[in-house]
């Protein structure tokens, strides 16, 4: 691709396998086997990007990358700052932040973090993935990539707000089409005001979410963070649980870590998953 086509950085703390793998996102993927290369659509936008070391090229240009993946990625906060906070003296949370010292809080748009984690409920990654990239084939926008390959956009709520409650089980969602018919209903009617929610407070945010049916405490603290980000949001799954109990028997360090609570929350989260073993 021509260079007009690219934007070139050297960014620190910054790794695509770890973001792809954290749990975050479900439309991201690897691109070849064993290369730094991945392709990720957020929304209705594609990007390529590559990675060798800390070398990361944007395939997309300049104006696309200021104007929103430079914060769908994060990219002005200094998450080495962030590490730096951390307690020496808690060794378990220092080894989970230097395992997963790549990973980033990703800028997520609000409507697509809410059907993504009413889908995650009881879901295991590889069918989250296959859920949500079905409901896109069968009710989101066709585009073209870079490369002319057709791939389609996230479904607007007006896409499934007229559907019956149980046609998304077509799309192997299983008991959570309701949930997601049911939400999309809610944001056509006007019953929840996206844009509103954008500009709450955590704590509001967090309650006007509960109000969607199927939307329980884990999956409001995981769309706080993943999409309004809200770092003082701590999502807490089997896997936390697990973590909290074994290392922080006395409670996990709120005080300490309340305005990035969520992206230890991530260090934890990952490395009960791929390094703690």
């Amino acid at each position: 691709m021509e260079d007009k086509f690219t934007v070139k950085m050297q960014i620190d703390n910054f790794s695509l396998q770890q973001i792809c793998l954290s749990g975050q996102c479900f439309r991201m993927k690897q691109e070849d086997e064993g290369a730094g290369r991945y392709s990720l659509i957020a929304g209705d936008k594609y990007l390529e990007i590559e990675q060798q070391g800390n070398e990361c090229t944007f395939y997309c240009t300049p104006d696309v990358f200021e104007n929103f993946w430079k914060d769908y990625f994060d990219l002005d906060r200094d998450y080495a700052d962030c590490i730096a906070q951390i307690n020496p003296r808690d060794t378990y949370l220092v080894n989970a932040a230097a395992f997963g010292s790549g990973i980033r809080i990703l800028r997520q748009d609000l409507w697509e973090m809410i059907v993504t984690f009413l889908i995650s409920q009881q879901n295991n990654i590889v069918r989250i993935r296959r859920c949500i990239q079905n409901i896109c084939e069968a009710y989101g926008e066709e585009k073209l990539d870079s490369r002319g390959r057709v791939y389609y956009g996230f479904p607007k709520p007006e896409a499934l707000a007229g559907l019956d409650e149980d046609a998304l089980k077509a799309c192997n969602l299983g008991y959570r089409s309701k949930y997601v018919v049911r939400a999309a209903r809610s944001v056509v009617s006007g019953k929840i005001d996206l844009e509103a929610v954008k500009q709450m407070s955590y704590k509001k945010a967090r309650e006007e979410l509960l109000g969607l049916f199927g939307v329980g405490e884990k999956v409001a603290d995981c769309i706080c963070l993943f999409a309004l980000h809200h770092l003082q949001a701590f999502p807490m799954d089997t896997h936390m649980i697990q973590a909290l109990d074994t290392h922080y028997k006395r409670g996990f360090p709120n005080r300490r870590y309340k305005d990035i609570k969520g992206i230890m929350q991530q260090y934890i989260f990952y490395f009960e998953l791929f390094g703690n073993k």
